[in-house]
């Protein structure tokens, strides 16, 4: 088991988004017993990019990732300055305006949860299947 935290910073960054990713596949690939099946991998490192997008477009422009391995999963943390929680809404199909990604990772994950942080922003946690 293993844990990960990474410091994202700038404001909808694409190498912010990428570098994310990267460390997301670079911790799960050293993962052991059990290691993480690929199908699985790319679900995660999926909902990752999908999490730190949403938490630099709508949470401030800076976020925290925290990957946590478990014996039967994986969770991932993001934090950010927003206390705004999450919203479904209904994808844009049209103008490119998004709405793609919250109801994605919901489906995606085992479970999700969005906790008010005591001195301002929000966590929201999502559990993936190992």
């Amino acid at each position: 088991m293993g844990t990960m935290s990474i410091d994202v910073a700038g404001i909808r960054s694409a190498t912010s988004v990428a570098g994310a990713r990267g460390s997301t596949r670079e911790f799960l690939d050293r993962l052991q017993r059990p290691a993480v099946v690929a199908d699985a991998a790319d679900t995660v490192i999926l909902a990752v990019s999908e999490l730190v997008t949403n938490a630099l477009r709508h949470g401030g422009g800076t976020c925290t990732l925290e990957l946590t391995a478990h014996p039967e999963s994986i969770e991932v943390s993001v934090h950010d300055r927003s206390p705004k929680a999450p919203r479904m809404r209904t994808p844009d199909l049209n103008d490119g305006t998004g709405g793609f990604g919250w109801s994605m990772v919901n489906r995606l994950a085992r479970a999700t949860a969005v906790t008010r942080g005591t001195s301002g922003g929000k966590t929201v946690s999502a559990l993936f299947a190992r």
